[in-house]
């Protein structure tokens, strides 16, 4: 039954990101056939900042009436808004109006802030949920939050988005024509990106994103419901109240009130024991300052500040490389989750060395991104398997310290997961404000052609 268990907090944790990380890998097939074009990413991360007010609200909720606030029926809810959503894009996603004077894809945006909304409240929500397990499944749940980035992006990968060929191509004074085309002196030949037809269409893909959410739902409703579940229940309040009553000692209403949400069927008295000694109260005020700044750091640089600017990054060194950085470095997430179940880890220094070696990774690519089209060693091997690596290394770190810091909170109780997933939205909302007007509004990257750009070597 734990095995079990894992799955299913693995395919619960899937459904938290997997409807706007589809969404994202989506877009080279969904730009071409809609008017905004490749504006839509800008579009995007303005409409997934505003959808941050679901976590706001459950975080005001928890904060001023927890009482009123059912958790579980928030789950139900935004789950089953997400497999609704899923399954009308294919639908309505080339829907297009007239708004604020021009045409736009009015029911794909729309349905865009629902997806947000759900993805974003997931933050608060299925974490603090966590806690109604044992603590070794939360690295399960994490490792299922690596897959909502993976498994879509495999998927897209398969349907062959994003691939590019380059054609001879002859232009002229009214453009492009085919090579052969004979035209006189005029014209001029020359070699063009040609993005190859995909295996599926995106109607398919989006099916497929809403029978995930379906397996989400599924594997919630099995953790909340299932008695076999209830056995895997974290250790209740009731027992550890009982013990320190045996021992003359008198527990505080406050700490009553926070273990409340976790009340279950115990599973030994042995365990109530190691739980309470390792819960709350191993790390002082400035500790917990700490982490929550190290964990909105962290999630601003993997949600927000390098995944704007991947592309620019990586395409220079050619297409290869952008695919390989964008497929291995999402493997290195639930990667880095599981070597995390393996070996467990609550070291403070051991948490600021890998910030401070995945910064000091993301200051590279970060660098090269900058440097684009021309980057250093750029259209060599060398410099490929760089900017690869370094993908890799900064998405693996980094997963692994936003796993560790989770294991902290996890022991501090409900309220500091509640706190943690609103500090991974804020993190992420302030990375994406920084970056928005950085790539959308100054264009201070550039891409180059992938088939023209010549570098110096």
């Amino acid at each position: 039954m734990a095995l079990i268990n894992h799955v299913l907090a693995a395919v619960f944790g899937m459904g938290s990101w997997i409807a706007i990380n589809g969404l994202w890998v989506e877009l080279p097939l969904i730009v071409p056939e809609i008017p905004e074009g490749w504006y839509l990413p800008s579009y995007l991360t303005i409409i997934i900042q505003f959808a941050n007010v679901g976590p706001l609200f459950v975080t005001l909720m928890h904060k001023f009436s927890p009482r009123k606030l059912n958790e579980s029926g928030v789950i139900y809810g935004i789950v089953c808004l997400g497999i609704v959503a899923c399954f009308l894009l294919p639908f309505f996603w080339k829907v297009t109006s007239v708004f604020a004077g021009g045409l736009h894809s009015t029911a794909l945006l729309v349905l865009a802030f629902f997806l947000s909304l759900v993805d974003c409240t997931s933050s608060v929500t299925f974490l603090p949920f966590m806690t109604h397990l044992q603590p070794k499944y939360l690295t399960s749940y994490f490792i299922g939050e690596g897959l909502s980035g993976l498994v879509p992006g495999l998927v897209a990968l398969g349907q062959g988005v994003g691939v590019v060929k380059c054609v001879n191509a002859t232009t002229n004074a009214t453009g492009s024509v085919p090579w052969n085309s004979t035209e006189g002196d005029s014209t001029s030949y020359s070699i063009v990106a040609h993005y190859q037809p995909a295996n599926f269409p995106p109607e398919v893909f989006f099916f497929f994103l809403s029978g995930v959410m379906a397996m989400c739902l599924v594997a919630f409703i099995l953790l909340n419901c299932l008695p076999q579940s209830h056995h895997q229940r974290a250790t209740s309040t009731y027992v550890k109240q009982t013990e320190t009553a045996n021992e003359g000692a008198e527990l505080s209403k406050t700490e009553v009130a926070e273990q409340r949400p976790m009340i279950s069927s115990p599973d030994s008295q042995q365990e109530a024991r190691v739980k309470a000694i390792s819960r709350t109260g191993k790390h002082s005020r400035s500790e917990m300052v700490l982490i929550f700044l190290i964990l909105g750091w962290v999630n601003a640089l993997t949600n927000a500040v390098l995944p704007s600017v991947q592309s620019y990054s990586c395409l220079p060194y050619g297409n290869l490389a952008y695919h390989l950085s964008a497929a291995l470095g999402a493997m290195a997430n639930p990667l880095a989750c599981f070597i995390a179940m393996i070996y467990p880890n609550r070291s403070l220094r051991l948490m600021g060395f890998l910030t401070l070696a995945g910064t000091g990774v993301g200051s590279y690519i970060m660098s090269m991104a900058a440097l684009s089209p021309c980057p250093w060693l750029a259209q060599t091997q060398i410099g490929s398997a760089l900017i690869v690596l370094s993908w890799i290394l900064f998405v693996g770190t980094l997963s692994y310290v936003k796993v560790m810091i989770g294991i902290i909170l996890r022991d501090e109780g409900h309220s500091a997961l509640i706190w943690c997933g609103a500090m991974v939205q804020l993190g992420s909302m302030l990375g994406a404000l920084t970056m928005f007007p950085l790539v959308s509004i100054y264009n201070l990257f550039r891409s180059g052609d992938p088939c023209n750009t010549k570098c110096p070597l």
